[in-house]
């Protein structure tokens, strides 16, 4: 089975997919989307990526193109008839086509529903292995980042910026070097025991990976701090890691070229690894962060 795709009604491979050029999500970026993985042919967190979606969508007063309910049950459709087990999906809302290109929101508009289930495999192996490497950067984006809308051009000349400096991923920094996220992840520092990462707010995304991580960092025992920090904290810490969708969970071993602790994955980001592999994978945890 090819990849599959849903677009308003229509259900064919991904690859014959079609949106019309007036959509406003093609012309404007008025729209919103959210991006969820399977284990073992399993949505994860399928409720909290839905319960974001309907956040972001709000934020942009852009009306359901379904309800919840109809919305969660064709994705399941869509993934079974898939039958993929490692898959991700991709839903994409849009305030839809209108009969000319106006700034204006249109009336009596539907709403575009684009639904694809493409698949999977385990991307983020090497750099979770290995580590990742991070370029710091201007956060150049608008003031509304804690809404999952299709304006990602910012993000998109960070990360390419990165990864022509040779980094896997951009991080953002606000006003006086404030660590925002990645362009793509969120973003924490350890240092003795006391994991920190930006609070919530528009400045950032409100990550479903990156509340998973919180939750299991307190299960080992740590310390967690919502609160801001500086580049140089970045360069002080223990250890540095990543979460998202894609990531996971993955340690960062040199930020803008310098090494960070002791250049390789440390005990934290692997442990809460395998203990984020034991929640999406049903696998026996049984790594320890040392004390």
């Amino acid at each position: 089975m090819p990849d599959l795709a849903y677009v308003n009604g229509w259900v064919g491979p991904l690859r014959q997919a079609r949106v019309a050029v007036l959509d406003r999500g093609f012309l404007f970026a008025d729209g919103v989307y959210e991006v969820l993985r399977t284990y073992g042919g399993r949505p994860f967190a399928l409720q909290a990526h839905l319960r974001r979606l309907q956040h972001s969508r709000r934020g942009l007063r852009l009306p359901a193109p379904l309800p919840n309910r109809r919305l969660r049950a064709l994705i399941l459709e869509l993934l079974q008839r898939s039958g993929y087990d490692a898959a991700r999906i991709y839903i994409q809302v849009t305030r839809g086509s209108s009969r000319r290109r106006q700034h204006l929101f249109p009336r009596s508009v539907q709403p575009t529903l684009v639904i694809y289930v493409e698949k999977s495999g385990d991307e983020a192996g090497h750099l979770q292995a290995h580590g990742a490497s991070v370029r710091t950067l201007p956060d150049w984006r608008w003031k509304f980042c804690h809404l999952k809308t299709l304006v990602l051009l910012p993000n998109v000349m960070a990360r390419q910026a990165a990864w022509r400096a040779g980094a896997d991923e951009a991080v953002l920094l606000g006003p006086g070097g404030v660590v925002r996220e990645g362009a793509t992840s969120n973003i924490f520092v350890l240092r003795r025991g006391v994991l920190r990462t930006h609070p919530l707010g528009p400045e950032i995304l409100p990550g479903v990976s990156r509340q998973v991580t919180l939750e299991l960092a307190r299960a080992q025992g740590l310390e967690v701090r919502e609160q801001p920090f500086r580049r140089a904290a970045l360069f002080a810490a223990d250890e540095v890691l990543l979460s998202s969708t894609s990531l996971e969970v993955t340690p960062v071993v040199r930020v803008d070229g310098k090494r960070i602790g002791s250049g390789a994955p440390g005990p934290v980001a692997q442990a809460l690894l395998a203990r984020f592999h034991a929640r999406t994978r049903g696998k026996p945890w049984r790594r320890r962060v040392p004390s």
